[in-house]
């Protein structure tokens, strides 16, 4: 992929977007934590369709992460996270639509719960079952995300595919 200045601005725009999304008022509020609904992982069906969100969603993510109450931590493995998914995400984009979203979902599941656990709880004997938990929780907020709203965005897209053209 050559990086012209159309790419970069189109990566920048999905980062800014991304973003946005997350950190808009009222959203932000229920972004962060074990028990997540990421609007903005809505976003997570665009590398289906451009290798540049790739980039676009982890500096997205990274940017947003910056306030996350976790703090770097956040920042290092919720951005590997959603690098991950977007990475995953293209590399499935010939495959169902359901399949490619997948990513996202098992990616932040597991890195962003182990996460959350890890930095937030105390080791104690139920540190295994408050994982599990919050891997759960973080997953099924990203299907929700993902499944009732991505998919939606990508039927949508995929009609008028037109829209990467700008």
């Amino acid at each position: 992929m050559k990086l012209t200045t159309k790419s970069i601005t189109k990566i920048a725009v999905i980062a800014a977007i991304y973003a946005a999304m997350t950190l808009m008022p009222g959203l932000n509020a229920i972004a962060y934590g074990p028990i997540q609904f990421r609007v903005s992982e809505v976003m997570t069906v665009l590398p289906i369709f451009t290798p540049l969100a790739i980039p676009g969603l982890t500096i997205g993510c990274l940017v947003s992460n910056i306030i996350s109450p976790i703090g770097a931590p956040d920042m290092v493995f919720g951005t590997l996270a959603s690098f991950l998914a977007a990475l995953c995400s293209y590399l499935l984009r010939n495959k169902a639509k359901a399949l490619a979203v997948l990513p996202a979902v098992i990616s932040n599941g597991l890195i962003v719960g182990w996460m959350i656990t890890f930095f937030y709880e105390q080791p104690s004997t139920g540190f295994m079952t408050v994982m599990l938990y919050n891997m759960l929780t973080v997953a099924a907020g990203e299907a929700a995300v993902c499944y009732i709203l991505g998919l939606p965005l990508a039927i949508y897209i995929n009609k008028h595919r037109n829209i990467f053209k700008l």
